[in-house]
């Protein structure tokens, strides 16, 4: 699916390094993070099991969701243990080591936010997804154009805002039974002279949501 040189990083050093340090801030803005947390409300359904995938010191869940677990991995423990609404959670390199420590058919939802784009070897995370997602659960990966560049894959750092919809749409086709991709893309471009104002455009939110085929 992807070649080996799409696959590099600028920065090739061990991911554990990178991230050995916490970061106590949020990559998007806050319009992204209403947009996410509002989609999340829609989607998730209360008193069901979720897994936070590469997730941080937030999640971004709705605060009037109560969930029956939320599984949290990620990559610094200073930052998932921060995570007020982790129950649980578990550190581990997918880059070296894409099998995830957990049943199969254990989980409704499995959550994605704005960190695909560091994923080496994303056919085999989307399998393992498959692998611990219940019959009809879902999966909801939402991304804006922000990355930290020397870490994103060269596929993702040379594509277009289109493209990367497309990439992670082929992740989900790679793997036989998921639904077909479904894409929510929303971004609101300044007018020409509010841009020569200096004015910032609020951040692109672009989110591809699948679900598990029933056998």
């Amino acid at each position: 699916m992807l070649r080996p040189e799409q696959r590099s990083k600028l920065d090739q050093s061990n991911d554990t390094d990178f991230y050995s340090f916490p970061r106590f801030v949020t990559h998007v803005d806050e319009g992204f993070i209403d947009q996410l947390t509002n989609l999340y409300r829609q989607r998730l359904q209360p008193q069901t099991r979720i897994l936070d995938l590469m997730s941080s010191w937030v999640s971004h869940l709705p605060d009037d969701l109560e969930f029956a677990h939320v599984e949290g991995h990620g990559m610094n423990g200073e930052e998932l243990a921060k995570n007020p609404q982790l129950n649980h959670y578990f550190i581990q390199n997918l880059n070296l080591n894409p099998k995830f420590p957990l049943e199969d058919h254990t989980f409704d939802a499995v959550l994605i936010a704005v960190s695909v784009q560091y994923l080496q070897y994303p056919e085999a995370i989307f399998t393992e997804i498959q692998r611990i997602l219940k019959p009809e659960g879902i999966v909801i990966v939402s991304f804006s154009n922000r990355m930290f560049y020397q870490k994103a894959i060269a596929a993702w750092r040379d594509g277009t805002e289109l493209s990367r919809i497309q990439q992670v749409k082929s992740y989900f086709q790679s793997v036989p039974g998921f639904s077909q991709p479904e894409v929510i893309a929303k971004t609101s471009p300044l007018p020409s002279f509010l841009q020569m104002l200096g004015v910032i455009a609020t951040d692109p939110f672009y989110a591809v949501i699948a679900s598990k085929k029933v056998k």
